[in-house]
């Protein structure tokens, strides 16, 4: 079997993932009536730590589009531009490119600060400065599996905010009213991505010894497989 099969056989894995994810819920949207934040939230952008940015946007894209016909959603535009958070978080995470990396959540912080209400409560968008140090500290500072997985989930949260700044009313002073909730929220999520990718890290390196895989089908950070760092600590 071709890397590229193989690699269409864990593209298709990590589409079921995503699929299950989004149908456990974790907690409600503000401001939206039967919306949910769900599991997803905790792992979506590793897909492109280990598919790549491409491969990896492609199955969240296509998981998120068949939970999307299976909900029976109208197509609206508005409906699949909330497809671009998370498909913006997985490229975050598993590009290694920075320009876009940068790009996206100075954008959103523009375009917030730009908009009447947004105006009003700019202090919503500074979160997304952390997306921003994700890119920019120094690769040997520590925690920065931990800026990489924060910068994920608020660039997906930049993206979502901004979309929802335009097309949902809503007061200064319930943007302001959200902030430590969005921290709360966003803690989680950001730790729950660091934590995600390390076990299936840890995982996937013992599939990929097993089957003699390429880096051409998986890519594994073996600074955070488990196993070899208990390894070096027990030496």
């Amino acid at each position: 079997m071709k890397d590229l099969e193989k690699k269409i056989i864990f593209v298709l894995i990590f589409f079921a993932l995503v699929l299950i994810g989004k149908n456990i819920n974790f907690s409600a949207v503000v401001g939206a009536d039967s919306q949910f934040f769900t599991l997803f939230q905790f792992f979506g952008p590793i897909a492109g730590g280990f598919l790549g940015p491409l491969f990896g946007a492609i199955s969240v894209f296509f998981a998120q589009l068949a939970d999307f016909l299976i909900v029976g959603k109208e197509w609206q535009l508005l409906s699949l531009l909330r497809f671009l958070p998370m498909l913006l978080a997985v490229y975050y995470f598993g590009s290694k490119k920075k320009s876009l990396k940068l790009i996206v959540p100075l954008v959103c912080i523009l375009l917030f600060i730009f908009h009447p209400i947004g105006k009003q409560a700019w202090v919503y968008a500074m979160f997304w400065w952390i997306p921003v140090l994700g890119v920019i500290l120094p690769k040997k500072v520590p925690g920065k599996l931990l800026f990489r997985s924060f910068g994920a989930t608020f660039t997906a949260h930049a993206v979502g905010s901004v979309l929802w700044l335009y097309t949902v009313p809503m007061t200064a002073s319930q943007w302001i009213g959200l902030i430590p909730i969005v921290a709360y929220e966003r803690f989680l999520f950001g730790a729950g991505i660091a934590v995600s990718f390390v076990v299936l890290n840890t995982v996937l390196d013992f599939v990929v010894d097993k089957l003699k895989l390429s880096d051409k089908v998986l890519f594994i950070d073996k600074k955070y497989v488990l196993t070899r760092l208990l390894k070096l600590k027990s030496a």
